[in-house]
């Protein structure tokens, strides 16, 4: 009997800090091996020895570059070398830039897509067809509040996570038939490192204390969500309602108010 084909396993892009790092420990509580995929081999293996430690699951480390071409490939591919049952996948692995679009390197403008779009959706795409022969799996798509308007002075990154919503949203409905659940995750600002590297700590989004929670708050809705078979989750009553309010605001206001909470002041 091979061990790993016959446990599940769960796989985590971002896994090294933030949300993933709180998706692998919830996962693992709940009895899941986390696969952890990140670039930092050095965190992912000292995350890993904590599982192992704490919940006596085994984790496998993926040290991967998610933000070029052909990640999603090699990763699979890693996978099946090891003969490793992905019953679950959660795609959360991203990150943003501020500042006017013109004035941003486009090649770091280009990364953002590969990583937000293009690889969750070709993990997507590989992986649903081993769940679609097992009748079984999860898969959760982490985007952002940020889907449901556009976001002038991170005009890519709010565009990239409309995609990730629209994108988890129809294919929710596509193989739901297949056994398979396929949730969204739309949290608006949370603590996490993803501030510092898009450098906006300066910026009135994440000033005003009132929307911003805990990674841990964020992550045990966006599992609750999953294995509840939710397929959008917006978490935080005020997030709710701020994100569900733009359907019935003039659009020309919701560009002004992004615009001047994502200003660096």
């Amino acid at each position: 009997m091979n061990y790993y084909f016959h446990m599940k396993y769960a796989l985590i892009t971002g896994a090294s800090t933030g949300l993933g790092k709180d998706f692998a420990h919830s996962l693992a509580k709940m009895g899941f091996a986390p696969i952890l995929v990140a670039r930092n081999s050095d965190r992912l293996k000292s995350l890993a020895n904590e599982i192992k430690q704490r919940y006596g699951v085994e984790g496998i480390v993926i040290s991967e570059d998610l933000s070029v071409p052909n990640a999603a490939e090699k990763i699979y591919k890693t996978v099946k070398k090891l003969k490793l049952n992905v019953s679950c996948l959660i795609n959360n692995a991203g990150y943003g830039l501020n500042g006017e679009f013109h004035k941003n390197s486009f090649s770091e403008e280009s990364k953002m897509i590969q990583l937000n779009v293009t690889t969750l959706a070709e993990l997507c795409h590989l992986f649903l067809q081993d769940m679609i022969q097992q009748k079984e799996g999860y898969i959760l798509n982490v985007a952002s509040s940020a889907a449901f308007q556009p976001g002038p002075l991170m005009t890519n990154y709010y565009a990239t996570k409309a995609y990730v919503l629209s994108f988890s949203e129809g294919l929710s409905e596509e193989v739901r038939d297949y056994g398979i659940t396929v949730s969204c995750l739309c949290p608006g600002p949370t603590k996490t490192e993803f501030f510092e590297r898009a450098k906006m700590t300066g910026s009135k989004l994440i000033q005003s204390s009132l929307m911003v929670m805990t990674s841990e708050e964020v992550v045990a809705q966006g599992i609750k969500a999953l294995f509840g078979k939710q397929v959008v989750k917006i978490p935080g009553i005020l997030n709710f309602v701020l994100a569900t309010s733009i359907r019935i605001t003039p659009r020309f206001l919701v560009r002004k108010i992004a615009k001047m909470l994502n200003k660096i002041d």
